[in-house]
């Protein structure tokens, strides 16, 4: 996995390259941690992620929740079909702010 942060007008751009398992996801979940606690407005480009395991979903979840908690915004953008097969069939397409 490789993660590559920029700022743009305010808002903390995640642009997720790779895999996100079991094996980096506390790697993941440390520069989202970061990233919602200095921003209101939080993108995660995927346009290179290829796969997410399943506890991977309850990170994006529960930052998700604690960005709209704070009045703040957190958008997944650029998902590609394996990742987006993936947040369809666990129902967390319904859950989570997605751009198509």
């Amino acid at each position: 996995m490789e993660i590559t942060r920029k700022e743009d007008n305010g808002s903390i751009i995640l642009n997720i390259k790779g895999e996100i398992d079991g094996t980096n996801v506390d790697e993941f979940e440390k520069s989202l941690k970061e990233s919602v606690s200095q921003s209101q407005n939080v993108v995660l480009d995927l346009t290179g992620l290829v796969y997410i395991s399943s506890t991977v979903l309850r990170v994006f979840l529960m930052y998700q929740k604690q960005m709209k908690a704070k009045g703040g915004v957190m958008v997944i953008k650029n998902v590609g079909n394996d990742v987006m097969d993936i947040f369809n069939v666990t129902g967390f397409v319904k859950l989570l702010n997605i751009e198509k």
